[in-house]
């Protein structure tokens, strides 16, 4: 299962937690995904939409 956005196509982001210390460890961000059943070429699916792309209205909804 991508941690992907069918939409626009965000996906994970990598970095590092830094410490007071200035110790780093491996981060990684993840989008703020959600399945939606929406309609794509006349058809309903079922997409894994960022919530940015849900308010943006690039999505639209099943009713």
């Amino acid at each position: 299962m991508a941690k992907k956005c069918e939409i626009c196509g965000k996906g994970p982001v990598f970095g590092h937690n830094v410490s007071h210390a200035n110790n780093k460890t491996r981060k990684v961000w993840y989008p703020n995904l959600h399945k939606v059943k929406a309609v794509r070429e006349g058809r309903t699916v079922q997409l894994k939409v960022c919530a940015r792309c849900l308010r943006s209205g690039s999505v639209t909804k099943v009713a």
